[in-house]
């Protein structure tokens, strides 16, 4: 009897103590809050220079069911509208020493009231289509003041034109396009593809921060887009999509374009990389553990390490994004509820990050 006591204590105490070695979401983020409510759904929060704003989008409008974009006061939770109010906006950016803020816009489309109103009485009719992001070629770059409420068109290339941000000292501009599916003539399977699936066209560009100098980055086929500069400034962190559109992994290069190296090597949908300030690892989302269900990680910049979960919440948790300090998160959940996303905030663990990379096993070529 003795002995089955014995061997029942060492069964609990190993089950307790690989419990407190496996991470777990409170290792890593603390005192998680929501931090929007209102409108059908809210995401891509961007932290301003300082720390003390994010920008986002989100569906809030009257009469326009399409995003718009918006700041928020982390120390007031004031919020304040960016964008023209009508058309479809997206991926938003504070440009630092300014009081410029990026985004991309189809308001100048004229047709962009009749379509938000083709939407909204879609919606009325009860019907419902499965969620997928609308690559629009009247989707253009725009660079916006906050104190004139003046904007600037960026970019004028049919094709969708977003997924921008600025570099660390404010005077680049990277960016996805799918211009390169507009200016040229494609043959019949290209055309087709055109039709099926847009996103296929897409690639990497840098500009300076007037719209001058657009210079393309990329060649591969599949969808390279969401592109961030490195704390430094001196690579550019992405995702790159199969030809099929149906893996993503993270990618780097350089500035410059050449170096490329994949980071991750998932098998999975992995997307939304952002480098933590340190420039020691970065966050990203992924559907590794289930089709329907992101999961934030994190792994060291060069790959060599197995990724770290973050997250453990059923649905989607994704677009990560870390504060200047690095001391915070910002990311997109619908841990609240629903299917729909709306922006979060915790307080991030920066040590215990680093422990838990250090400790995790080395990646295998095979994995």
């Amino acid at each position: 009897m003795r002995t089955i006591a014995r061997q029942v204590l060492l069964l609990l105490v190993g089950a307790a103590t690989l419990a407190a070695q496996t991470p777990q979401e409170r290792d890593l983020l603390s005192r998680v809050r929501r931090l929007t409510v209102e409108g059908r759904r809210a995401g891509e929060g961007y932290w301003s220079p300082d720390g003390q704003r994010l920008v986002f989008q989100s569906e809030r409008e009257p009469g326009n069911p399409f995003y718009q974009i918006y700041t928020l006061n982390l120390g007031t939770g004031d919020s304040k509208r960016v964008s023209p109010g009508f058309g479809k906006t997206t991926c938003s950016f504070f440009r630092p020493g300014s009081d410029q803020i990026l985004f991309a816009s189809t308001h100048h489309d004229p047709r962009s009231k009749a379509l938000q109103q083709e939407e909204l009485d879609f919606r009325a009719s009860g019907k419902e289509r499965r969620y997928a992001w609308d690559y629009d070629p009247e989707f253009e770059i725009y660079s916006a003041s906050e104190t004139s409420g003046q904007s600037t068109r960026l970019t004028n290339a049919r094709g969708y034109d977003a997924e921008a941000s600025y570099s660390p000292d404010g005077q680049w501009i990277v960016f996805s396009s799918m211009r390169d599916a507009y200016n040229r003539a494609l043959t019949p399977a290209e055309q087709k593809q055109l039709e099926v699936d847009p996103s296929y066209f897409a690639e990497i560009y840098i500009m300076r921060a007037d719209g001058s100098g657009q210079r393309r980055l990329t060649t591969a086929v599949g969808y390279d887009g969401g592109p961030f500069f490195s704390p430094d400034g001196s690579r550019i962190v992405w995702r790159r999509f199969d030809a099929q559109g149906l893996i993503a992994d993270v990618w780097t290069m350089k500035a410059d374009g050449s170096d490329a190296r994949q980071v991750t090597h998932f098998g999975s949908m992995s997307w939304a990389p952002y480098i933590h300030p340190s420039g020691e690892y970065l966050l990203f989302a992924s559907n590794k553990l289930g089709f329907e269900n992101f999961e934030v990680f994190m792994v060291d910049v060069d790959g060599r390490k197995e990724p770290v979960r973050v997250t453990y919440s059923d649905g989607f948790d994704g677009l990560p994004v870390p504060s200047p300090d690095g001391r915070r998160i910002a990311w997109t959940s619908s841990r609240g509820g629903g299917r729909e996303g709306q922006l979060f905030l915790a307080d991030w663990n920066h040590e215990r990050a680093m422990a838990l990379l250090k400790a995790a096993p080395d990646r295998t070529p095979a994995s």
